[in-house]
């Protein structure tokens, strides 16, 4: 079993972007890229959530602005933050946390979002774009997927790629990309029939169902590449959507859980705000 690190290849992308920042803006006298992050309400998750990006973005020189709104924040009031966002120039980069209280329409508050500064890649018009294999705006996690099987050479065009899970986070998105670099893909979901069978041909199989230990290694073939993106606590311990004991005497690469995908996430962020920032200077 050999283990993706997805730990390694962040912290070796985020120096990267340090430079970048200091050549292509610094250097050169432009203003620095501007990350806006809106949080509504009070989930202890999205709290660590925004916090982490806050960190990651002081940590490779990204400007950081967080809104945090109240949980009784009507849809009035954010859509006018946001709208407010997109006017103002000082920001390159718009990202709502999700979810959102009760009765907000995540739906209507993305796509609010201008499609220039939409760094989740979430606005259907960015969609669009990725589907027609014209856009640099993807979701942050199905990007980190696919630099991760790139920097650890992992052949992808040819190669049947198996998705379990079509979440528009990950699943739906992450397939597109794969199929956009050529391989051949296949979503499966709850009403899958004959699972087993179809994930033994896969030679990538992506996991996102957010089920505990739920893939086992009688899904997998060997010599396959296997991105958990699953974060599950189970009995005190963080898990993933894989059973990687069940693979550890195998020929087979495997991102870990905790360290795997996650932190290739909010490294995308930060690399999709400098896209944004360079179309807008």
């Amino acid at each position: 079993m050999n283990l993706l690190n997805g730990k390694e290849l962040s912290q070796k992308i985020r120096e990267e972007i340090k430079e970048e920042i200091k050549a292509e803006f610094v250097q050169k006298g432009l203003k620095i890229p501007t990350l806006a992050v809106v949080l509504v309400g009070e989930d202890p998750a999205s709290q660590v959530y925004v916090n982490n990006k806050e960190k990651a973005c002081f940590e490779v020189g990204i400007e950081s602005k967080t809104i945090r709104l109240p949980q009784n924040s009507t849809m009035e009031e954010v859509l006018a933050e946001i709208h407010a966002l997109n006017e103002d120039k000082a920001v390159d980069g718009i990202l709502v946390q999700l979810p959102l209280p009760n009765g907000l329409d995540s739906t209507l508050v993305v796509e609010a979002i201008s499609p220039d500064k939409d760094v989740d890649g979430l606005t259907y018009i960015n969609k669009g774009k990725l589907v027609s294999n014209l856009g640099d705006l993807a979701p942050c996690t199905p990007s980190g997927i696919i630099d991760l099987l790139k920097y650890y050479n992992v052949e992808i065009e040819g190669k049947n790629a198996v998705i379990i899970g079509r979440s528009q986070l990950v699943g739906r998105p992450v397939e597109i990309l794969l199929n956009n670099l050529n391989a051949t893909t296949t979503i499966c979901h709850s009403k899958t029939q004959n699972l087993k069978e179809i994930t033994a041909g896969a030679d990538i199989l992506i996991v996102a169902v957010g089920k505990p230990n739920y893939i086992t290694g009688d899904y997998v073939k060997d010599g396959a590449s296997v991105i958990d993106v699953g974060i599950n606590r189970l009995d005190g311990k963080i898990v993933g959507d894989v059973d990687i004991r069940t693979l550890e005497n195998r020929d087979v690469n495997i991102t870990p859980v905790p360290g795997g995908v996650g932190p290739m996430t909010i490294t995308e962020l930060l690399k999709n705000t400098i896209k944004c920032a360079k179309q807008h200077r």
